[in-house]
């Protein structure tokens, strides 16, 4: 069982949120680890991402696009496939078929975005930090630079870290307050007076729906509590020194 995940009722065109499934990783990144960034053999990593690319494309040359994920609200136009010069960004879009925008993920929030009338769609890394800086609305924007409408924009929320596995400090709390009061809904009452949990995808799906798109879909899957998902957290809570990364990713039919 792959466990990886497809919303034809949200997208026309190829996608998949992909789990750790169906790889040739082994040790801590059984099985489809796709991060570059990890300390994973890169070739089996090379073979993993080609894995990858059949399950979204259904042919294993097609190019898969990644950046350099800094957590910023940096989205690009990709109209070619950079290889390993990778920008450092965290969300892309393109009009262009044939290329696959693949975002990294172990507990961020991918996002996956298609105007299908516009032939444009978009793939965002929304972890706490891009969230809170924007992302979201950067991508949505470049969609509509490029011909996309908002109100035609359907997006797709993949696996995520979920509320009762986040636990943070006041002082997360505080950085989101001091955007707006309002954002004290997103925190909960955490084991003791000094912690909250935080509801990061209820955060993205606000975010969502703020930059006006028509259409907002949840997968609702926590990845920590996945036997099927990498996850920092759960890593680090274990003393693992290192962590594999699932690839969430969209294409234009060419």
């Amino acid at each position: 069982m792959t466990n990886h995940l497809k919303f034809p009722e949200v997208f026309s065109n190829p996608h998949a949120f992909l789990s750790k499934s169906g790889g040739v990783s082994t040790g801590l990144y059984q099985s489809l680890n796709c991060g570059t960034g990890s300390d994973d053999d890169p070739d089996l990593i090379l073979e993993n991402r080609r894995i990858a690319a059949e399950v979204v494309s259904a042919r294993r040359d097609t190019s898969i696009v990644s950046c350099y994920q800094i957590h910023s609200a940096t989205a690009l136009e990709v109209t070619d496939d950079w290889c390993a010069d990778r920008p450092k960004a965290d969300a892309m879009v393109t009009s262009k078929p044939g290329i696959i925008l693949g975002i990294l993920t172990a507990d961020c929030t991918p996002v996956l975005f298609e105007d299908k009338s516009a032939g444009v769609v978009g793939a965002a890394h929304a972890g706490w930090k891009g969230a809170h800086a924007g992302v979201i609305e950067s991508t949505v924007a470049l969609m509509e630079k490029l011909g996309a409408s908002r109100a035609n924009i359907a997006a797709a929320i993949g696996p995520t870290i979920a509320q009762p596995s986040y636990e943070v400090g006041l002082d997360f709390e505080a950085m989101f307050l001091k955007l707006s009061g309002d954002y004290s809904r997103f925190f909960k009452p955490g084991v003791d007076d000094e912690h909250r949990q935080f509801d990061l995808p209820a955060f993205v799906r606000h975010q969502l729906k703020a930059s006006s798109v028509g259409t907002v879909h949840d997968c609702a899957l926590d990845t920590y509590a996945s036997d099927h998902h990498f996850s920092f957290r759960r890593t680090t809570h274990r003393g693992e020194p290192d962590y594999g990364r699932q690839l969430s990713g969209i294409m234009l039919r060419g």
